[in-house]
């Protein structure tokens, strides 16, 4: 289950504030490995600065960590922060965490691996795969595909929405963290509602971002796959390139060591601890991983090894996003393909990423077009959420700084 956005503002500290805290909130810097560094504009120092202005967008008490691989380099990472609150262990450099919505690349990519396997087309109705499951209330899935599904085009109605779940996430997070509720029912849910648009054939091409698209998706590609979205991920993907740090939990709600713990704040101004809950179980946003194998995902997917060249040429087909103000605010830049937004950098050509948002926890991965460059940014909260937009603007810079291998804004600023 994907966390709803918040709208909060958090306070912002000044950049020099931060960098004057005592280790280890002081933004600490490093080279990977032992090998000699190819010649880069972007280094460790560059990445340092970045990231103390990723901290203070979100709210300045926050704990980030960040990395950047590259193909002719040892990585680069960064961090700022504590493994907990009143602890002086430094937010880990290998920290596992919850990818949130990112885990829709994940499933997006299974889908087209069975597409490529004529399991199933990109063509095929959620009607004939799932007959009578998106149905009533104007639902109809006879006109909805599984393209729509992956591309959020569907029209569906966001099951995080819905009133009662609102209410079980903001208001009665502990009592409800170790959630059991089964995908179908949560598609249920949705069905509740009407759809915000109906697809039609030759119409114009309408676009609106929905975590129920990837729970029905998850769905299709069980009954094609022969095997729980959970285990086509980590038999297809996970095994398939040894991410031996990435796992699809399910239902557990512990996370693996080490990792940082998360907090929001009450709303009687106390601090709630987020870190385990069950709520992300589903194939819109179960997986945990790390920064590392992120990039190492993101890199073998733009680097042809987890799709046939036809399959990532329809991932990459992207759409403009129509009918979604509250998304185009928080990322006003690009466009959506399959489980991928594609972003314009501003040495031109774009990367490739998907955010994920999730309780306590924000991740922001991306990929250069030809999968050489790939940067991973993880932020874990310990009050309010941060405000989207202005996390995206500053995480943005981060990447495109990155991945364009330039000096961080801040230096080009003096």
């Amino acid at each position: 289950m994907q966390m709803p956005s918040s709208k909060k503002a958090a306070a912002a500290l000044p950049a020099a504030a931060l960098l004057a805290l005592a280790s280890p909130m002081t933004a600490t810097a490093r080279s990977a490995g032992h090998h000699p560094a190819a010649p880069h504009s972007y280094g460790a120092a560059a990445l340092r600065q970045d990231l103390v202005a990723v901290r203070q967008a979100g709210g300045g008490d926050v704990n980030v960590l960040a990395r950047v691989d590259r193909a002719d380099g040892p990585p680069l990472m960064a961090r700022i922060g504590t493994r907990a609150a009143g602890s002086s262990q430094p937010v880990p450099w290998n920290a596992h965490f919850r990818v949130a919505s990112t885990t829709k690349t994940f499933t997006a990519t299974v889908v087209l691996q069975l597409a490529a396997e004529k399991r199933l087309s990109l063509d095929d109705t959620v009607e004939h795969w799932l007959p009578g499951v998106v149905d009533g209330n104007g639902n109809d899935g006879s006109r909805i595909t599984v393209r729509d599904l992956l591309r959020q085009t569907s029209g569906l109605y966001d099951y995080v929405d819905d009133p009662e779940i609102q209410d079980r996430l903001i208001n009665h997070f502990d009592e409800d963290r170790y959630d059991t509720t089964p995908a179908a029912d949560l598609v249920a849910v949705a069905m509740r509602h009407r759809p915000l648009f109906v697809p039609r054939p030759g119409g114009t091409t309408r676009w609106a971002y929905s975590n129920t698209n990837y729970l029905v998706a998850g769905m299709i590609a069980e009954k094609a796959g022969g095997a729980s979205w959970q285990d086509l991920v980590a038999h297809r993907v996970i095994a398939k390139l040894g991410l031996r740090n990435t796992s699809v939990p399910g239902l557990d709600p512990y996370l693996p060591e080490p990792y940082v713990r998360a907090y929001l704040t009450t709303a009687d101004g106390g601090r709630l601890d987020v870190t385990e809950h069950s709520f992300q179980h589903t194939a819109d946003s179960g997986v945990v991983s790390t920064a590392a194998d992120l990039n190492t995902f993101f890199r073998a997917l733009a680097g042809g090894r987890l799709l046939p060249a036809g399959q990532w040429r329809e991932m990459r087909q992207t759409v403009e996003r129509t009918d979604d103000p509250e998304d185009v605010a928080e990322m006003p830049a690009g466009t959506y393909g399959l489980g991928l937004r594609r972003i314009p950098l501003s040495c031109g050509g774009y990367y490739y990423t998907h955010e994920g948002d999730g309780a306590g926890v924000n991740t922001r991965p991306a990929v250069s077009a030809d999968g050489r460059r790939a940067v991973t940014v993880s932020l874990t909260t310990t009050t309010a959420p941060p405000d989207l937009a202005v996390l995206n603007r500053a995480t943005g810079t981060l990447i495109d700084d990155a991945l364009c291998d330039r000096p961080s804004a801040g230096s080009r600023k003096r």
